[in-house]
C-alpha cells in the first residue's frame, strides 16, 4: 500500500461543527467512524480524500435504546455491541445474524453500523438485515435533519443518497408485530463466512393464522446494491410457510438477482447461492417468528 496523501484533519465536538467541516471539505471530505474501511481506501487511493472529519468525540452517537415503539441504534455503535445485544436479538434477529458474520472479531470491535451502511458495499452484511427490518437512518446535514429508509440510501456501488456534508446519526428500527421473525445467511470463501460475501440474503416474515401476511427479502452481492427481491416476496406473501412455498420464493429470488462474476465467484454460482441462501434465510425467519415450516 502507498503512504497516505496529505489531507486536512479535524475532531469536531458537535454535530453542527462536523457538518460544517464536511461542507467546507467538499466532495472529497470523508467521515471517520470506525475507520476499518476508510484507512484502507485512502492507502489504496480508492477514494480521493481531501479532508477527514473524525466524529468519534461527538456525544450521543452510540448506544442501543428501547424506545418502546422502536429500537434506536447510534451510528457509532460497534458491530460487537449489536452482536451481543439481547434487545436486538429479541426484536431484530437478522441484524444479530449479520453482525456475527461481519468480517472478523477484531474488525467487529472497531467497525460501526453507520460506517458499514455508509460505505454502500454491494456485499454489505448489515444493509440487507436493516432493510428487511424496515429500518430508517436519521441524517444531519446543512439542510437540517431528515429520516430516510435504509433501503433508499443505496444508489450504486459505493454510492449513497447522502450529500458530502451529511452524517448518519442513528438508525430507527420499528418494533415488530406479533408473528415477526427474521434471519440472515451469507457465504464467503472462508469456511465461517466471516469475509466479503459471495452472496448474502436477509429475510423477514410476519405469520398470522398460519399464513405469511408480510415478507421482505433483501439480497447482497447479487446486484450493484443491497436490494429487495420483489418477485420472491410476492411468491410467499399470502401463503402458508411450507417447504414448497419457501422453495418457490427462493427460486424467484434467483430470478430477481443480477449477479456478476469476479475473482470470488462466477455469476452462475452466485445465482445458485441466491436460491440456496434465500431458502435458508426464510427458514430461519419462520423459525424465529415462533412458527414452523410445514413439510
Amino acid at each position: 500500500m502507498k503512504r497516505l496523501r496529505q489531507f486536512a484533519y479535524s475532531e469536531p465536538a458537535t454535530l453542527d461543527e462536523a457538518v460544517a467541516a464536511l461542507a467546507s471539505g467538499g466532495e472529497d471530505a470523508r467521515v471517520l467512524a470506525g475507520g476499518t474501511d476508510l484507512i484502507v481506501d485512502m492507502k489504496t487511493e480508492r477514494l480521493p480524500t481531501s479532508a477527514v472529519v473524525n466524529i468519534k468525540k461527538i456525544p450521543g452517537l452510540t448506544g442501543i435504546d428501547d424506545l418502546g415503539e422502536a429500537t434506536r441504534i447510534g451510528a457509532l455503535t460497534k458491530v460487537t455491541a449489536i452482536e451481543g445485544s439481547q434487545l436486538v436479538q429479541q426484536r431484530h434477529p437478522a441484524l444479530v445474524d449479520a453482525a456475527s458474520v461481519l468480517a472478523s472479531p477484531p474488525v467487529r470491535a472497531l467497525a460501526t453500523i453507520g460506517g458499514n451502511v455508509g460505505r454502500a458495499s454491494p456485499a454489505s452484511d448489515l444493509g440487507p438485515a436493516l432493510i428487511v427490518s424496515a429500518a430508517s437512518a436519521r441524517i444531519r446535514g446543512t439542510m437540517g435533519e431528515r429520516e430516510e429508509l435504509v433501503e433508499g440510501l443505496y444508489v450504486g456501488p459505493g454510492q449513497t443518497s447522502l450529500t458530502c456534508s451529511d452524517i448518519i446519526t442513528d438508525f430507527i428500527i420499528p418494533s415488530p408485530p406479533v408473528g415477526f421473525g427474521s434471519g440472515h445467511v451469507k457465504l464467503g470463501k472462508r469456511g465461517g463466512g466471516t469475509d466479503i460475501a459471495m452472496a448474502g440474503t436477509s429475510a423477514s416474515v410476519v405469520i398470522e393464522d398460519g399464513v405469511v401476511r408480510d415478507c421482505k427479502i433483501a439480497l447482497a452481492s447479487l446486484g450493484p446494491i443491497p436490494f429487495r427481491a420483489p418477485t420472491a416476496e410476492a411468491a410467499l406473501s399470502g401463503q402458508a410457510p411450507t417447504e414448497e412455498t419457501l422453495g418457490a420464493a427462493a427460486e424467484a429470488a434467483a430470478e430477481d438477482a443480477s449477479p456478476i462474476g469476479d475473482v470470488r465467484a462466477s455469476a452462475s454460482y452466485r445465482a445458485t447461492l441466491a436460491r440456496v441462501l434465500t431458502l435458508r434465510a426464510l427458514r430461519a425467519a419462520v423459525a424465529s417468528s415462533g412458527g414452523w415450516v410445514v413439510a
